[in-house]
């Protein structure tokens, strides 16, 4: 599953489709906590987040992450879509909260 596929599954909206856009997940990283997201040693990973800021997308950039997700419906700065763009790292947003997507998300890659 992508990360396009997953955020159609999650209802979320896609602002920037980047590089990694069609890569296949092979781990979902749900946290707020960038520091926790930096000890994760897995390239093609999601990160879910509530967390609006351009440093969750440099820290995505750092993990090899294919994209962020940010939940709880959060509005984003303008400058987080411009330094999406800039990466080229794929940035959507999505109306559940955290909890919800991460059973979304476990429910759409069990139903693979």
């Amino acid at each position: 599953m992508t990360v396009l596929d997953l955020a159609e599954w999650l209802k979320a909206e896609v602002l920037v489709v980047g590089e990694g856009s069609h890569r296949a997940i092979r781990r979902v990283v749900a946290s707020d906590l960038m520091s926790d997201v930096l000890l994760v040693d897995d390239e093609d990973m999601l990160l879910l987040t509530s967390l609006a800021s351009d440093q969750v997308l440099r820290t995505a950039q750092i993990v090899g992450a294919v994209g962020v997700i940010v939940v709880n419906g959060k509005a984003l700065p303008s400058s987080m879509v411009a330094v999406a763009n800039d990466l080229r790292l794929t940035l959507a947003t999505c109306s559940l909260p955290k909890y919800e997507a991460c059973v979304a998300v476990a429910r759409a890659l069990s139903a693979l």
